[in-house]
């Protein structure tokens, strides 16, 4: 007895449902409700430990708080040094801060919480199979806090 193909109508006449796409393909309803109600804490084999799930470490949550605060910070001294003289080092910021002034920090905060969000929906993968992605995660929110601390540090000299 052979199993009905694609083509083939099912016994009995009912009709086989086949899906065009594959139901466990990461899409971007995956990442918006990952966050809202988590199902998966680990992955269902001994070789998934690296694929994203719907659960996210707690211990995340404190990068991600200090990386958006820190922006806002970031967002905060820019303004400053730029009202004395100094100019913005991102050709895309310093766009928007010149045509469009009001919008800069939510741009600055959209595109800083962008990072973040992907940077913790990948943070179980590893690149080149050797680094986590989360240590990406704490890294950016050194380098972050040296970028505040040397722009405090420039507005301390110029006043």
């Amino acid at each position: 007895m052979s199993t009905p193909s694609d083509h083939e109508p099912a016994p009995f006449g009912r009709d086989r449902r086949v899906s065009e796409t594959d139901r466990r393909a990461l899409t971007l309803r995956t990442l918006f409700t990952a966050g809202l109600a988590p199902r998966r804490r680990g992955g269902r084999r001994a070789g998934d430990e690296e694929i994203p799930v719907d659960f996210y470490e707690p211990q995340l949550l404190v990068p991600v708080l200090a990386m958006l605060l820190l922006s806002v910070a970031d967002a905060f001294l820019t303004v400053r040094l730029m009202a004395g003289g100094a100019e913005e080092a991102n050709p895309l910021l310093a766009f928007v801060l010149n045509e469009h002034p009001r919008l800069f920090a939510a741009v600055k905060m959209a595109l800083t919480g962008l990072g973040v969000v992907v940077l913790v929906a990948l943070a179980r993968a590893r690149v080149f199979k050797l680094v986590r992605v989360s240590l990406f995660l704490y890294a950016l929110v050194a380098a972050y806090f040296a970028l505040v601390v040397y722009e405090a540090r420039l507005l301390g000299l110029m006043s």
